[in-house]
């Protein structure tokens, strides 16, 4: 596959140069290598235009941000906080459109970082609340508005249910397992509370933001020698919203230390870590929050992992057509695991709202 990339990096390079190129990363939706040329090293990817139709509108977005990240900078030189920063064509462009249509593009490396596979101490947690507050932050002085919205419906549970009712509808009598039936029984319960986000917004409750959209682990970036996180990336699903999609994401993400591939009956909410989480996201981003904000924080908590196992199932029930599996059923217990997470959630309600009340 990197042989195939070597044309598109060349785009990016003097005609002389003789890159290396090695796949870099577990994302599932870009195809992204790591581009060495001697002494230096940068990032090269082929953006999916099935998951993103318009490239334009993804680079203007992620032009805007990074531009808005370097001027922060400037009048902060020494923090340690970082966005990878766009790299031209040889023509100037922001991306490079092969023959058969791929879109490619180039970011800086962030040298000496690394990610982690699971939240494996309490100060991680933090960290990555660190990392998500000092971004919520930092965009809280760009205009939602000045983004274009990349991805719409995304993070919009009402949509995603309305799409669960359609593909159950067409469904011709699906097989009644005992997995199926928990995992239908639990949305037809939780229906009522799908819009709670939603219906704030539309009431002007809460407000539209600039969010990053996808903050789980997988996307924080920590410095090898301090173990500080240092930076958010894969910057693709940036795009107005609401902060409290990102907050529950990323506690669903790291607040839960089964794997979505584990035994759905696995998944627990952690307490700890997310005290932790939110030790270190206030931190950060405490005078960004209004009290209606606040208000709808465990609203958030609860609703993403609902959201998600919500998508989980309703792929399961159309045929496994947009999360990858590796063997029958994968989706289905994917969605139950999240609905344990959710349960789990519930269950400590009183726990989870005295802790958010907590924040810094």
């Amino acid at each position: 596959m990197a042989i195939q990339a070597l044309p598109a990096a060349r785009q990016f390079l003097s005609p002389t140069a003789r890159p290396r190129l090695e796949p870099l990363g577990r994302g599932l939706i870009n195809d992204t290598y790591r581009v060495i040329e001697g002494n230096t090293s940068w990032i090269l990817q082929r953006i999916n235009c099935q998951v993103f139709p318009d490239p334009p509108a993804i680079m203007a977005n992620l032009r805007r941000v990074t531009e808005h990240a370097r001027q922060a900078r400037k009048g902060c030189p020494e923090t340690r906080w970082r966005l990878p920063e766009l790299i031209p064509t040889r023509d100037g462009a922001d991306f490079y459109e092969d023959a058969a249509g791929d879109c490619w593009r180039a970011m800086t490396y962030i040298e000496e970082t690394r990610g982690l596979p699971a939240i494996a101490e309490l100060g991680q947690a933090e960290q990555v609340g660190r990392a998500l507050g000092w971004f919520h932050r930092l965009m809280s002085e760009l205009p939602a508005e000045d983004l274009h919205d990349t991805l719409p419906g995304f993070h919009v549970t009402p949509g995603y249910l309305a799409a669960f009712d359609a593909t159950l509808a067409q469904c011709a009598g699906p097989v009644g397992t005992p997995e199926l039936d928990e995992a239908l029984a639990f949305v037809d319960s939780r229906r009522k509370g799908a819009a709670v986000l939603e219906t704030a917004k539309t009431e002007g409750r809460l407000v539209l933001r600039v969010i990053h959209g996808d903050p789980k682990l997988d996307n924080v970036l920590f410095d090898r020698r301090t173990g500080e996180a240092v930076s958010l990336i894969d910057l693709d699903t940036v795009k107005p919203g609401l902060i409290h999609y990102d907050l529950g994401d990323c506690a669903r993400s790291c607040c839960n230390r089964a794997r979505e591939c584990s035994p759905p009956g696995a998944a627990c909410f952690d307490l700890d870590l997310f005290r932790a989480l939110l030790r270190g996201y206030g931190r950060e981003a405490d005078a960004c929050l209004t009290p209606g904000d606040r208000e709808y924080l465990y609203d958030a908590v609860r609703l993403l992992p609902f959201e998600l196992g919500l998508r989980f199932l309703n792929d399961h029930l159309a045929g496994d057509v947009y999360f990858k599996v590796s063997e029958p059923g994968q989706n289905l217990r994917r969605a139950l695991g999240q609905f344990h997470l959710a349960r789990s959630i519930e269950s400590r309600e009183q726990e989870i709202r005295e802790a958010l009340v907590a924040v810094p």
